[in-house]
């Protein structure tokens, strides 16, 4: 029943449409209009700049690990590694749901990729570097948001599953569940992408300057 309650919270965490509360607040405009119509931290760096979408992003880690971190409430879970990961996972995929579905926002919200990304951080820190590490790396080169959150996406499961191969069940089916989550959700990306009119990122500007003045 804690358990259960815990769950509903995280929910609730995942629940808060930081994109959509931004964009309403300081712009006076509802961000799920604009762009690809998602509350997402991309979407947000689309429309709203690399600034309120850095503040976007932030957040919706912020939400994974918060959620995630609930398991302290319950002190049993502070001594059992094996059922405290399993629970970090439910917990967290519970604000990965709110954040898709927030109830808050009339249950459209956004793709859930930072909000997955906040759960790996807490559950296991180091591989939560790496996919942020592959995620950066691909911006860098593309500023296509994009494209870095389904190749990031893609190299979780290579990491849970093969390099550390963590023997938790449930995160090992939750790690190839994101993956296929993430390319389900980014199906319109995936195909602007091919079609060559995927937006990019206004990020990196100092560096594209320097680019084009060479060429």
């Amino acid at each position: 029943m804690q358990e259960f309650l815990l769950i509903v919270v995280a929910y609730l965490i995942g629940s808060i449409p930081t994109a959509v509360w931004v964009s309403k607040f300081f712009f006076g405009i509802d961000i799920r209009e604009y762009g690809s119509g998602n509350a997402g931290a991309t979407n947000t760096f689309r429309v709203l700049g690399t600034g309120w979408g850095s503040f976007v992003m932030a957040v919706d880690i912020l939400k994974g690990v918060l959620a995630s971190f609930l398991y302290l409430l319950l002190p049993y879970y502070l001594t059992d590694e094996f059922h405290r990961t399993n629970l970090m996972v439910g917990l967290g995929l519970a604000a990965v749901l709110g954040h898709i579905f927030p109830i808050w926002a009339g249950f459209k919200g956004g793709k859930g990729v930072a909000t997955v990304f906040g759960m790996v951080l807490a559950i296991q820190p180091m591989v939560a570097l790496l996919v942020v590490g592959i995620f950066l790396l691909v911006l860098y080169l593309t500023r296509f948001v994009s494209l870095s959150s389904i190749l990031a996406s893609l190299a979780l499961p290579v990491l849970i599953l093969v390099i550390f191969n963590e023997p938790e069940p449930l995160y090992r089916i939750f790690a190839i569940a994101v993956a296929l989550l993430v390319i389900l959700t980014h199906q319109k990306n995936i195909q602007r992408l091919l079609n060559g009119n995927e937006s990019k990122a206004r990020i990196f500007k100092y560096r594209d300057r320097r680019r084009e003045r060479r060429f």
